[in-house]
């Protein structure tokens, strides 16, 4: 993604496929955390963690999105999650199956037990992506860039629903 922030150019160059229209643009939007960004700069070498996943899309194979976790596990066994497809792309279903299998990633790593995504307080293509994926709305929170959000988490099979406001 670093590639993509210098330049579409750049990127095809690095990995030998286009970048969707408006990709690149909310890569550089307000929409991105600032400390995402920073992680993504001062990143060495490949790391799922830090870098995420791109979306292609079969048919044309163009990126046309992003999941990716905002930090590694932390002490507790917990991830959080972010995606995002380009307008263009959105209501296909890519969201969707994207988030699946970033979840699936996260609950392969033995120390995973929780993942956690936040969305903003109302019923929207976000919440049900993570309402098809299994998560459940545990409550609302603060958050230091959106203001009020949504907290959703989903426990790793097999583990006893974990419910903390924090």
């Amino acid at each position: 993604m670093r590639a993509l922030i210098e330049g579409t150019e750049q990127f095809y160059r690095s990995f030998g496929r286009r970048a969707a229209d408006g990709l690149r643009g909310f890569l550089v939007s307000e929409e991105v955390s600032p400390s995402f960004l920073e992680r993504l700069r001062i990143a060495k070498g490949v790391d799922p963690w830090v870098w995420g996943f791109a979306v292609i899309d079969r048919e044309s194979g163009l990126v046309i999105g992003n999941v990716g976790f905002k930090a590694p596990p932390d002490d507790e066994g917990m991830v959080e999650i972010a995606y995002g497809i380009v307008p263009a792309f959105e209501g296909r279903g890519y969201a969707t199956e994207a988030t699946r299998e970033l979840i699936s990633f996260a609950f392969s790593d033995p120390h995973v037990r929780v993942v956690r995504a936040h969305t903003l307080p109302t019923t929207n293509a976000s919440a049900r992506v993570l309402t098809k994926n299994g998560f459940a709305r545990i409550g609302e929170v603060v958050d230091p860039d959106d203001g009020l959000v949504w907290r959703w988490e989903r426990t790793k099979p097999g583990l006893p629903m974990q419910v903390k406001q924090s």
